[in-house]
């Protein structure tokens, strides 16, 4: 307890007016001190002014030799960002196109359907009005077919359908052009007539019979899963495309501005064998395609339930639907039985 209340040593005491920061302002004349001004005295003059002491200027700085400065390089703050960011923004983009693809075909698949709804919504005795081949209204003869791929045609089978459709187009625009290089043909060289006779003909046959006798089968075929639509269209096209070899080959006096045509008519004028020239390539393409549908098509046959014997019974119930066959038929024995009846016993 006595260590808290004995008074401290002589050598511990310290001195206030020891402190660095008094004696700082005790050794400087400036200001007014004991020394100078005494209150106990007479006077009343004011103790002096306070003068400040004003530091000394500090010295120049040595002269140095300037120094050559080099620019330095700006840094690319951005460029970790975007290698980093880069692969990110592709992979988005891709995925935001591939979400609109497949929006874009639900939207499709949405609208065949209502119009598929819509059509069956006429009824089962109600009949479709044709809308090909598309005339215009002020033409005396009407559209002879209905043709829908969207409506009619199955998802599936839609982009087949579709390229035979524009492949019969090909053919057309074909044929008319084998007609130009065969007017062009005659032109030079009178004594082939028959050829274009006969290219006429080809161009005014072949288009509708090539609509009717091959395209229309394959697509009542993909409408309706038809076997016997199938096998007319394999035979037809089979046939078609054997034809498409003889049109690339050029027989001359065969209406066909094929390979050998063309070669002799480079020899007589380069302008118009450079025509037939063209048209011969147009048939060779045109039959490398034909090969190309037939394997597809034929490709898409094995995957679905067609076959022989259903191509057989479509093909006997067709026939016995038929209102002039049942009439005939009906006719044919109502006077086989008359006869019957009518022979002398």
């Amino acid at each position: 307890m006595s260590k808290y209340t004995s008074f401290p040593e002589s050598m511990d005491d310290h001195n206030p007016f020891q402190d660095p920061s008094v004696t700082q302002h005790g050794s400087n004349t400036g200001y007014a001190t004991l020394d100078l001004y005494n209150p106990f005295e007479g006077t009343i003059e004011p103790p002096p002014p306070y003068e400040a002491t004003v530091p000394a200027a500090p010295a120049p700085p040595a002269q140095t030799p300037p120094s050559r400065t080099t620019p330095t390089e700006p840094r690319n703050y951005g460029s970790y960002n975007t290698h980093s960011a880069q692969p990110a923004v592709d992979a988005t983009t891709t995925e935001l196109m591939k979400r609109q693809e497949e929006l874009e075909r639900k939207a499709r698949e949405l609208e065949r359907r209502e119009r598929e709804l819509q059509s069956h919504s006429l009824g089962a005795g109600a009949a479709r009005q044709n809308n090909w081949p598309p005339l215009p209204s002020f033409c005396p003869v009407g559209p002879c077919f209905y043709q829908d791929i969207d409506v009619e045609i199955s998802q599936r089978f839609q982009r087949t359908v579709t390229i035979m459709y524009y492949f019969w187009l090909f053919g057309t625009g074909t044929l008319l052009f084998n007609l130009i290089s065969s007017l062009a043909i005659f032109c030079i060289d009178t004594s082939v007539g028959v050829g274009l006779g006969l290219a006429i003909l080809w161009a005014l046959l072949f288009t509708p019979c090539s609509f009717v006798c091959w395209y229309r089968p394959a697509y009542k075929a993909f409408r309706s899963d038809s076997s016997f639509n199938f096998f007319v269209f394999f035979f037809v096209f089979f046939a078609q495309v054997i034809v498409y070899v003889i049109m690339t080959i050029g027989i001359p006096g065969w209406g066909f501005s094929g390979w050998i045509v063309s070669l002799s008519a480079l020899k007589k004028s380069v302008g118009v064998g450079a025509i037939a020239m063209i048209n011969a390539i147009l048939f060779t393409a045109q039959a490398a395609v034909g090969v190309f549908m037939l394997k597809k098509v034929h490709g898409l046959y094995r995957q679905t339930d067609a076959s022989f014997q259903k191509a057989q019974a479509e093909f006997a119930t067709g026939v016995m639907s038929n209102q002039a066959v049942r009439q005939a038929a009906a006719g044919a024995a109502a006077n086989a039985a008359q006869g019957a009846f009518a022979a002398p016993r």
